[in-house]
């Protein structure tokens, strides 16, 4: 739970961030901070 509330708060703070963002940046994002989450899980063994 604690991976998914990090990976909520850096999608809220990109899209609060950057509203202007086109759909492919939106995509990307998304992608990126969900590599993240699976790292931050492998890594923390949650």
């Amino acid at each position: 739970m604690k991976i998914y509330i990090i990976w909520l708060v850096g999608v809220v703070l990109w899209n609060f961030g950057y509203p202007a963002a086109n759909p492919i940046e939106d995509v990307m994002a998304a992608i990126i901070l969900s590599l993240i989450s699976m790292g931050l899980k492998k890594y923390l063994k949650l």
